[in-house]
């Protein structure tokens, strides 16, 4: 019999709270991720748990983690249920060619997103560092995508602000470059690109990304 490893259990948890939509209290000590590594591993794992493959991977502030199809949605689309739902603007890129974990070039993009990052938590309590953040799937809720813009615009226009391609993505590719590189095809989401938004009375938010339109969300 193979024994389980601290990772794996720890995984099992998380997994656990993702099928039933109980939230976890704190993780005990001996279960807690010590570092950011073991945490992004923690990640992976519950998706294997889980049976989901990742389709590419999110970045949020200094956490990254794996990106589901599945948590994926339209434009206008109702993100839920979420327990502790926090929008932020975000840009999705679509990978041409693959990244590769030795490179040092810009990400090629086939196309590129506006979206609205709703990110949410496993916890009753929000997790405290990176290795636990990272280890709850990075904060992922829900990504809401416009349709397909120029992935070569330059700057971006964030509600008022605006942004480089190369600040918005660079993050994200170095870290899948440093967890093993992407295929072509997969996505670079690059969230927490503004400030948290308000959702208004009807529990709908929305922003406009310039040239590449304007994306809205129902939160339930």
């Amino acid at each position: 019999m193979t024994r389980r490893t601290r990772a794996d259990r720890t995984a099992g948890w998380i997994a656990e709270a993702i099928a039933t939509g109980h939230p976890l209290a704190t993780l005990p000590p001996e279960l807690a991720p010590r570092d950011r590594a073991e945490g992004e591993r923690v990640a992976f794992l519950v998706l294997d748990a889980l049976g989901i493959a990742p389709c590419g991977l999110r970045i949020a502030g200094d956490v990254a983690g794996p990106m589901i199809e599945g948590r994926l949605l339209p434009e206008g689309a109702t993100a839920a249920p979420l327990r502790h739902p926090v929008v932020t603007a975000a840009l999705v890129g679509v990978l041409r060619e693959p990244l590769d974990p030795d490179g040092e070039e810009p990400p090629a993009l086939s196309a590129l997103h506006p979206a609205l990052d709703i990110a949410d938590r496993r916890f009753t309590d929000a997790p405290a560092g990176v290795a636990q953040r990272s280890a709850d799937l990075g904060g992922l809720g829900f990504v809401v995508a416009g349709a397909p813009g120029d992935p070569t615009a330059e700057p971006i226009a964030i509600g008022p602000a605006s942004i480089t391609l190369h600040d918005a993505l660079a993050p994200a590719a170095a870290a899948a470059r440093r967890m093993g590189g992407l295929p072509a095809g997969a996505l670079l989401v690059a969230a927490g690109l503004s400030k948290p938004l308000a959702v208004d009375a009807e529990g709908r938010v929305a922003l406009g990304f310039g040239s590449l339109g304007m994306v809205t969300a129902q939160l339930a």
